[in-house]
């Protein structure tokens, strides 16, 4: 046999390799051994098993930049796959649930036994999210030195994440950020910023972000976000966009807004990475998955083809892993996901209930994570 696994006939939209159109996809091994154009003159190759996939789009395999993995310990976590890799997703990256001690419970809760990869935000809170929601109350546990030495030594930490809204920092406002940032820098790795209710405001959070420092929520529709009560988009913003901050979706139970979107694609504001911010409350709705997510920018406009490399590609830029992951280069591991566009009308659901009806929507059907072929539910 030629491979282990043969794709055929997919509609391949692989951003990374600026690929749009109908190809073959050879897998061996657990790697993608060959990408080559479909041809209906030309023979097909053998496989132990071959995979019709002329009714869907085949991409890189998903990948959610923010999601809540940290099962019993928080009041958050939800089961690695069912957000994972049942739902299209290859990768998955919990956003500060865990701090430097409940770390290795996070390992143990969220990655063991889990076919989906796990990367992490690390919290600055020493407890992360185990300790309650208003983690950076109490400078006292806070722990830079020890986040810096774990992060050293675990190359499954991407950065570290710092929720700057008034119910998580109470009276500390901008304060866990620049330990954050400190750390941030010394170890060149970026931060992830929640943003919500002030204080601390949002421009002061933005002004101490650098190229590469994500914003996730950016697009909410809270009173101070990242347009003045004017409507016009926040000097700051501007200023951040244009040094490489980065705006992630970050959809979440309460911040996501359909009007606060368009009025960003108004002005030329796109975001950089689609994420769900998805756990146990919210998979039922409004969010249900990253494809639904996704879905959702396509309903405002967005093409298919960003929409993809916001959700493969960039990401994995973000985590400086463009070489192994969001991308179906040859020689990388066969982490591929299938989706079918379908054509039916369904009403779409923001964090502020306004409602979206589209005319087609995002569904994953298959996830291949490794080689391994999973369905979707």
């Amino acid at each position: 046999m030629d491979y282990d696994l043969l794709l055929c006939n997919g509609h391949v939209i692989d951003p990374a390799n600026k690929r749009n159109g109908r190809f073959h996809i050879g897998i061996r091994t657990g790697k993608i051994q060959k990408v080559w154009e479909a041809n209906d003159s030309l023979p097909i190759p053998t496989a132990e098993r071959v995979i019709d996939a002329k009714e869907f789009i085949v991409t890189p395999g998903l990948i959610d930049l923010h999601v809540h993995v940290f099962t019993d310990n928080t009041p958050l976590g939800i089961q690695t796959d069912r957000i994972g890799v049942q739902q299209g997703v290859t990768t998955v990256v919990d956003a500060g649930s865990a701090g430097v001690e409940t770390y290795p419970t996070f390992l143990e809760k969220a990655v063991t036994n889990s076919e989906t990869e796990v990367l992490a935000w690390i919290n600055i809170s020493r407890l992360g999210l185990c300790g309650g929601l208003s983690e950076l109350a109490d400078l006292s546990q806070l722990a830079p030195e020890e986040t810096a030495r774990l992060i050293k030594s675990d190359s499954r930490i991407c950065g570290i994440k710092a929720r700057m809204s008034a119910s998580v920092v109470k009276e500390n406002g901008s304060k866990p950020l620049h330990v954050a940032k400190k750390v941030a820098r010394e170890l060149e790795v970026p931060v992830m910023v929640h943003i919500g209710n002030a204080p601390p405001a949002l421009h002061e959070v933005l002004e101490l972000l650098e190229a590469g420092d994500v914003v996730t929520h950016a697009f909410h529709g809270k009173k101070g976000g990242i347009f003045t009560e004017e409507g016009s988009l926040l000097p700051e913003a501007e200023r951040a966009v244009k040094r490489g901050v980065i705006f992630d979706v970050g959809h979440g139970t309460s911040s996501f807004s359909f009007a606060t979107m368009r009025r960003a694609l108004q002005v030329g504001l796109k975001p950089y990475t689609i994420s769900t911010d998805i756990y146990r409350h919210n998979i039922d709705g409004p969010v249900h998955s990253l494809a639904m997510t996704m879905s959702k920018l396509l309903a405002l406009g967005v093409s298919l083809d960003e929409v993809i490399e916001m959700s493969t590609l960039n990401p994995a830029k973000i985590l400086q892993k463009e070489q192994e992951i969001g991308t179906l280069t040859e020689g990388t591991r066969a982490d591929i996901s299938l989706l079918r566009v379908k054509k039916e009308s369904l009403q779409l659901t923001d964090s502020e209930e306004a409602t979206l009806t589209t005319s087609s929507y995002l569904q994953p059907e298959l996830t291949i994570k490794s080689g391994k072929v999973l369905k979707c539910i």
